[in-house]
């Protein structure tokens, strides 16, 4: 198998009314980069409208819907995709050598909020269903659902198979749980962490949970400095990676205001 390259889209978090102006930015680098696999981990369609943090009839609550919060996060969506899909028709058309990324979206703990609320409220079953929230070209993965890619174990987050909650602290303890090179997102910022065996066997653990522009105002004044971004892999082969992360303040001077680095 060749060395393939990928490019990760961590939790977007649409919900109506934030700004989604780092969707186009991630749909150019798409492009740009021209991956061969493309990897949405989840957690795209926030539905606020669903969460139970929130007491029914709260000003948080307040003014709330369910369909706002699915057509929101299809529009992003939608515009994720389109420059990959219309630079994929320009290459047809031009007799160019084509281009097919492998696409995958894993649902997350967000999206699983609609499951949740039919499963306490059996009276919105064949009303309210996951194929609301449209993924056009995306291979879809059930909520905790572990695929393997290239070697490298892939879900939204890995849970504690006692507890069930994700399995956390450093990325050595994670790979040992894990037990191979891995990717989820779910968890604010980044961390990364490379483990070396004997020889050139060497095994990695990537976490990369937020990529929005928006402040969570439940984190509080200091809780929203966290690393936001997009994440290339290069060379992903039988669980051996290089990682690349791209920062939001990058993609914004690259993708927005034009900037080169070229020199």
């Amino acid at each position: 198998m060749t060395r393939r390259r990928w490019l990760i889209v961590p939790d977007t978090q649409i919900r109506p009314g934030v700004e989604t102006r780092h969707i186009d930015w991630a749909a150019q680098a798409i492009v740009e980069y021209r991956p061969d696999v493309i990897i949405h981990i989840g957690d795209h369609w926030d539905l606020p409208s669903l969460s139970t943090h929130d007491a029914p009839g709260s000003k948080e609550a307040e003014g709330r819907r369910v369909k706002d919060d699915i057509d929101a996060g299809n529009e992003a969506f939608e515009r994720l995709v389109a420059p990959m899909n219309a630079e994929r028709l320009r290459l047809v058309y031009n007799r160019k050598k084509q281009w097919n990324p492998e696409c995958h979206f894993f649902f997350g703990n967000h999206e699983n909020r609609l499951t949740r609320a039919i499963f306490r409220e059996p009276k919105w079953e064949g009303m309210l269903t996951l194929d609301a929230m449209q993924t056009p070209g995306f291979q879809r993965h059930d909520f905790l659902r572990i695929v393997e890619i290239d070697g490298v174990k892939v879900s939204h987050y890995f849970a504690n198979t006692h507890s069930g909650r994700p399995i956390g602290g450093s990325i050595d303890n994670r790979l040992n749980k894990i037990g191979g090179s891995f990717v989820c997102g779910h968890e604010q910022g980044l961390l990364y962490g490379i483990r070396q065996y004997p020889g050139e066997l060497r095994r990695h653990g990537l976490v990369c949970g937020s990529f929005y522009l928006h402040d969570e105002s439940y984190r509080g004044l200091q809780g929203n400095s966290e690393w936001r971004g997009i994440v290339v892999l290069n060379r992903v082969q039988d669980g051996d990676y290089d990682v690349m992360p791209l920062r939001m303040p990058y993609l914004r001077e690259k993708y927005e205001l034009g900037i080169s680095f070229k020199d």
